[in-house]
């Protein structure tokens, strides 16, 4: 394996704003190249690259849940990069719908989203990601975002909790699988953290409650979240692969 600490080819998916913006800077600013893709929010994703320390980034867009735009943005990342050293599958939807307010047909539509998003564009993006690092025979990390929801249980947003024990398990299947090559692969499950789509909840009515379910009384920020996904991309976290990591300010315990 020839991982390099920094100068890397990275991709994040979902990188228009909150953690994937995050990651991005996280990257950059440890001298790496990053794609920053979007699905819909291109200005949003534009502020993210220009956000970016360093040279040599690109922004690149598509519909992940599309499988054949996911392999086009694949493709207009390694263009972009020269190759591909780092994944971050961040890309999700997590739309409300708790079952007794949720009608059948809303149901079925929700759950084909979050599977489309969440879990099928995460194992296809993974797939692309591991064969072009095979070929380059360099090794190179694959850090899945879940969820402390996969554990913790998602009362009103069931199919994301879902999925993202699903994108864990995921993690953990790649990592066996991958590990001759020189790939490691890890999860991140953060707890509640402040980004701009959760700002109104921080600052409503429930916000005390959301802080208080730390011992720390805050919740967490994207950048700690970031710094976790950058430590497990790094060429010293090759033994942590298949971890599932959990970032949650000891809001939620297990063992």
């Amino acid at each position: 394996m020839n991982l390099p600490a920094s100068g890397r080819r990275v991709l994040v998916s979902g990188a228009s704003r909150g953690l994937g913006r995050a990651v991005a800077q996280a990257f950059a600013a440890n001298g790496d190249r990053v794609a920053v893709h979007f699905g819909s929010r291109a200005e949003e994703a534009r502020v993210s690259l220009e956000s970016l320390a360093g040279t040599g980034h690109v922004l690149i867009g598509g519909d992940l849940a599309n499988p054949a735009q996911a392999a086009a943005v694949m493709d207009m990342a390694t263009e972009g990069l020269g190759g591909i050293d780092v994944l971050v599958n961040n890309a999700a939807v997590n739309i409300r719908h708790p079952l007794a307010e949720t009608s059948y047909e809303e149901w079925v539509a929700v759950w084909r989203q979050h599977v489309a998003v969440n879990l099928l564009a995460t194992a296809n993006l993974s797939h692309l990601a591991a064969r072009l690092m095979i070929e380059q025979g360099t090794g190179g990390r694959i850090v899945n975002i879940g969820s402390r929801g996969a554990f913790r249980g998602e009362p009103d947003h069931p199919a994301y909790g879902a999925t993202k024990a699903a994108v864990h398990a995921l993690g953990q299947s790649l990592a066996v699988s991958l590990a001759p090559h020189g790939i490691a692969v890890a999860s991140v499950a953060p707890g509640f953290f402040a980004t701009e789509r959760v700002a109104p909840r921080l600052e409503g009515p429930e916000g005390e409650s959301i802080r208080k379910q730390s011992p720390f009384g805050r919740v967490g920020s994207a950048e700690e979240v970031a710094a976790a996904v950058l430590w497990l991309s790094s060429p010293a976290a090759e033994w942590s692969s298949g971890t599932i990591l959990d970032l949650n300010g000891a809001s939620h315990l297990r063992s």
